[in-house]
């Protein structure tokens, strides 16, 4: 007993101590940013994120860090990896609103689909529609035993929804804020019409611009571009937001 008992300390004691890590080098760049020293924060930021740290407030952060050393590309793309977290994160939006200004960045056309169900996010119309097929499965159970027209009513109301949430579901899946979304990190990146330095150019793309990533070939993407244009761009000019 005296033997799990300590074994059981031990554990908890090791694993405070692997939780407090994280927290001491997030306070440690938080304070060299403070001192304006710019791109050691944005070392250990970084060095948190590849260690599985993704909270919001890292991620925005780590953005702060890059604006201020006017690395505007990879300040959006940590801005939109924390709102892809938190929504609802106030200050990553201004602060995004500010670094496309200042990068000039272009951003993909939101599809008629995304504007209609732009009210909600992709998870939560997932909810939804698990919620609305449940009821209406149960109501409908209901009808065919009590033949009682409210549960009628209430299965072609829940159906209906599970339908609506379904669409809305398969247009957010392939809209702009989808897993493909990505942003272009380096300065003025050019996409072409095949994958070759030398084959004709599609659109030059600023930092911070927004794409789409389609497919994959070795070294390069395929993606849908800003001004419903297509092209090929080496894969190290952007990252996706979603990692």
């Amino acid at each position: 007993m005296k033997l799990a008992l300590t074994f059981s300390c031990a554990f908890f004691l090791g694993a405070a101590i692997l939780m407090a890590e994280p927290l001491t080098q997030f306070a440690k760049a938080n304070q060299e940013y403070a001192a304006g020293n710019f791109k050691a924060a944005t070392a250990d930021y970084e060095e948190l994120v590849r260690a599985g740290q993704d909270t919001p407030n890292l991620f925005y952060n780590l953005g702060n860090a890059y604006f201020r050393q006017k690395d505007f590309g990879r300040a959006i793309l940590n801005y939109e990896r924390a709102l892809a977290l938190e929504a609802r994160h106030p200050e990553a939006q201004a602060n995004l609103r500010t670094a496309r200004d200042e990068a000039r960045a272009l951003e993909l056309i939101p599809s008629r689909w995304e504007r209609w169900f732009a009210f909600a996010n992709l998870n939560q119309y997932a909810a939804v529609a698990a919620i609305a097929f449940w009821v209406g499965m149960f109501a409908l159970a209901s009808f065919i035993f009590n033949r009682r027209r409210s549960t009628l009513t209430l299965s072609i109301l829940s159906l209906s929804i599970l339908a609506i949430s379904i669409v809305a579901v398969y247009q957010l899946s392939r809209g702009k804020n989808s897993r493909g979304l990505a942003i272009v990190i380096a300065t003025n990146a050019e996409a072409r019409l095949a994958t070759a330095d030398t084959a004709s150019r599609v659109l030059t793309l600023p930092a911070g611009s927004e794409i789409q990533v389609l497919s994959r070939r070795g070294d390069w993407i395929y993606a849908a571009l800003p001004n419903n244009l297509r092209g090929w761009m080496p894969a190290t000019s952007a990252e996706q937001v979603r990692m």
